[in-house]
């Protein structure tokens, strides 16, 4: 058997591998360009790292797929002391590593459950530390409504006041009209295909995990749209969009509060996914979730792509400074 044969198998009776690492979910954000590696003893699996793989200009790219909240390692779950288990994620990552292709860049978000990466620190990789927000239990809503800051809260009433209702009926190209709208007002290309949304959430929904939420008013306007997927142990805020004519209207978050609502009914916890980008950020945050830090582990092995990295950065800077 191959690897991917093996994690297939693997993902089929392993609950501890998360959505975004799924057999089904590679194959749907990456088609056949992935693979994965995997420490195995005796017959049991103990540590799997499952990667995109990708060629650019000549380059060989190990990257992180679009709508893919996070990859990494995967452990085995063992019941050892705390110092024994960082010893085997050391030796298991160890193995890992060793086994990916050659590459002149490797890229992953990691999830925020996944603190050790210091073994790939010892191995020549580097490590940005970056933010989500997860509501951390959804089994009292009155308690995740409490939490919320006053001004979610009012742009919730307010929309519901002046007519705007979730409408559980919407397609998803109504939604990802919406999705277009944020790209568009910002003068960028939406950042994938809309058939590689509808074949990721295809496969989702035959497995009962995604769902989308539209907010429309009286006038049937579309005001704007939230979607999620989910596994057992949480949902994941992956898509949203909005009119930029009606931004005002309190729609996202009426939109999100429907969203926290039905993952309640499916699972445990509800991540925002996390954004960098301030007014995003202070968003998230208004749902009174907790902070949460997870790492982008990165390797360059290539000089072209160093010196590329090397340029965006000036280039990024010298943006800011004539801001």
């Amino acid at each position: 058997m191959t690897n991917k044969e093996k994690y297939r198998a693997l993902c089929k009776k392993e609950s501890t591998i998360a959505l975004f690492q799924t057999d089904w979910w590679l194959d749907s954000v990456c088609g056949e360009e992935w693979d994965v590696c995997l420490v195995e003893k005796g017959e049991l699996i103990m540590a799997a790292l499952p990667y995109h793989t990708k060629s650019k200009y000549g380059l060989k790219l190990l990257t992180h797929p679009h709508l893919t909240q996070h990859l990494g390692p995967w452990f085995r779950p063992q019941s050892v002391k705390y110092g024994k288990l960082l010893g085997k994620q050391k030796d298991y990552i160890e193995e890992l590593v060793a086994q990916l292709p050659k590459f002149d860049y490797f890229n992953q978000n990691w999830s925020y459950c996944n603190t050790n990466w210091l073994p790939f620190f010892w191995l020549g990789f580097e490590q940005t530390t970056r933010y989500t927000y997860v509501i951390e239990d959804l089994t009292d809503l009155s308690k995740v409504w409490g939490q919320f800051e006053s001004k979610v809260r009012g742009d919730v009433r307010k929309a519901e006041k002046n007519g705007v209702r979730v409408d559980g009926s919407a397609s998803l190209s109504e939604f990802m009209q919406l999705n277009k709208q944020v790209f568009e007002r910002q003068g960028l290309d939406l950042p994938y295909d809309e058939s590689f949304v509808d074949k990721l959430i295809e496969e989702a929904g035959k497995r009962n995990q995604a769902r989308w939420f539209v907010a429309k008013d009286e006038s049937n306007r579309n005001h704007a749209g939230v979607l999620i997927v989910w596994d057992e142990n949480s949902a994941y805020y992956i898509m949203g969009g909005g009119d930029p004519n009606l931004r005002n209207s309190g729609a996202t978050s009426l939109c999100m509060w429907e969203a926290i609502k039905f993952a309640s009914s499916v699972t445990k916890k509800f991540d925002f996914e996390g954004s960098m980008i301030e007014p995003v950020e202070r968003f998230f945050r208004g749902f009174g979730a907790k902070q949460k830090h997870y790492f982008t582990v990165s390797k360059v092995n290539s000089l072209l792509v160093h010196l590329g990295m090397s340029l965006m950065k000036i280039k990024k800077i010298l943006k800011l400074e004539r801001q």
